[in-house]
């Protein structure tokens, strides 16, 4: 592993793994320098490809890559499921592969149980994370779970989860279009949204995921906290920003079973 990805500090089993890149460690260049993972904002298709066979090669799993659309969709990996699977959500219970959500600024969620049967990811920009994404996730990891245990199943008091790096609540600016499908559903989403010039307010991504997984009664939700260590925008030399700088590679939040 590159030493400068980060390596979630949770309380996952020890068989469930995880890692989230940063732009170390690949050989793209330019605006993709280094580790752009993304095969659809411009880059050298061979330096894509070097790029992820780079991070196989670190996980020791074969990653699976989505097709993102900012939807609800979620796949459930196994051995024959290969790259490009329309879906902004995936899960797994088997050995050899990773859930793998790539952003340049949406919020990447990495989940599982304490019993580690299963592990998933969700891609969480604000279109996503108003529509659900979270949610039909987390009930495809706990069905997974609960085939395997044939039992009643996880709780959410079971559930760990993981929340990467984005675009911080200095630099998320939004229109009422955002804030309104935010409150509509839960008004106290409103505590999340800064008035910041007319019409337009600033916006905490991290926090509006926590608000909604703490109502599904999740609280063990570790990562980003909204401070400016996690902020994509705000650390150019370590993070790709689709909002600060258009032209973007894409960072990757993988988790696997071991």
């Amino acid at each position: 592993m590159h030493p400068d990805w980060l390596n979630p500090q949770w309380s996952a089993p020890a068989r469930v793994r995880a890692r989230c890149t940063t732009r170390a460690g690949g050989v793209s260049v330019g605006a993709y320098a280094s580790l752009n993972l993304g095969e659809h904002v411009g880059d050298a298709g061979a330096a894509v490809a070097a790029n992820r066979a780079t991070l196989g090669q670190a996980l020791g799993v074969r990653p699976v890559f989505l097709q993102q659309v900012h939807g609800t969709q979620v796949a459930v990996l196994n051995a024959e499921v290969r790259d490009g699977v329309v879906a902004d959500g995936c899960v797994s219970a088997q050995r050899g592969l990773a859930c793998t959500i790539m952003v340049a600024d949406c919020l990447p969620v990495l989940m599982t149980t304490r019993s580690g049967q299963a592990v998933g990811a969700a891609h969480a920009g604000w279109r996503g994370l108003a529509a659900g994404v979270l949610e039909a996730t987390l009930a495809q990891l706990w069905r997974q779970s609960q085939l395997i245990t044939g039992g009643a199943g996880p709780q959410p008091q079971d559930t760990l989860v993981w929340l990467g790096p984005c675009i911080g609540p200095q630099a998320f600016e939004v229109g009422p279009e955002v804030r309104q499908a935010f409150v509509a559903q839960q008004p106290q989403a409103a505590e999340f949204f800064v008035p910041h010039a007319p019409g337009k307010w600033l916006a905490d991504l991290a926090a509006l995921a926590r608000l909604r997984l703490r109502s599904l009664g999740i609280e063990q939700i570790h990562g980003n906290d909204g401070s400016a260590a996690w902020c994509t925008v705000g650390q150019p030399q370590r993070f790709f920003s689709h909002r600060r700088d258009r032209v973007s590679g894409r960072l990757a939040a993988c988790i696997w079973l071991d």
